[in-house]
């Protein structure tokens, strides 16, 4: 699918490189911009069927483009949102998700080193799919209040786990680790029973149960 991109990140050659990158592989940036109030005016005008935002941006470079994530999240569900940092925040990434993991992702800027990666990360946050990088997943199994839950699950579980809230399918998870589907399967619902959560047929709407109770109780 050809998607309409709009870009926020305030370092300029970054930003110069991912436009390129992202239009190479056949989608349109209708804006590429350097702050939180200029992401917001352009998603407002162009409607775009995804946006990329950095989270730390002028003026204060604390978290101006989550804020903006968020807001963007609230205003047009329709808009995916994939934010892209050098810096893993599980609590970010918990707001982000809360409600509605359909159409989100978080990345860090060391995976557009992998063009084909970003690139099918970006399609996927576009069609309405979810999107996190392995290094956030850890983090946030790590940072788990449910401690107990995730200490039952045996090492393949957490990896089928992790895998899961990449937003691979059973097929994609059976393909990752070289299994059967029925085997992928076996796992999900084992890991499902352990955390206390009940199995939902959507891929997102498994990614969100996980994520939701992992971080439910993590920052406001």
């Amino acid at each position: 699918m050809s998607a309409r991109v709009v870009i926020a990140e305030d370092a300029v050659l970054f930003r110069a490189g991912l436009t390129r990158l992202i239009e190479d592989h056949g989608h349109r940036v209708c804006a590429a911009v350097g702050d939180g109030a200029a992401l917001l005016a352009a998603v407002a005008e162009h409607q775009p069927d995804v946006v990329v935002v950095d989270i730390r941006m002028p003026p204060t470079h604390t978290d101006e483009g989550l804020r903006a994530a968020l807001e963007i999240r609230g205003r047009h569900p329709g808009t995916g949102v994939l934010v892209l940092s050098q810096y893993i925040e599980t609590r970010y990434t918990a707001r982000l998700l809360r409600g509605n993991a359909a159409g989100a992702g978080y990345l860090l800027k060391e995976r557009v080193a992998d063009v084909a990666e970003f690139a099918e990360a970006l399609e996927r946050v576009a069609a309405g799919g979810t999107a996190l990088d392995p290094e956030v997943v850890g983090q946030l199994l790590r940072a788990g209040r449910r401690a107990e839950g995730l200490a039952a699950l045996t090492a393949r579980e957490r990896h089928v786990l992790a895998l899961m809230a990449e937003g691979r399918s059973n097929a994609g998870i059976a393909a990752a680790l070289v299994v059967t589907g029925g085997t992928v399967e076996k796992h999900v619902a084992a890991i499902f029973d352990k955390l206390g959560l009940p199995q939902a047929e959507a891929d997102n709407r498994r990614v969100l149960a996980v994520l939701r109770h992992l971080g439910s109780d993590d920052g406001g």
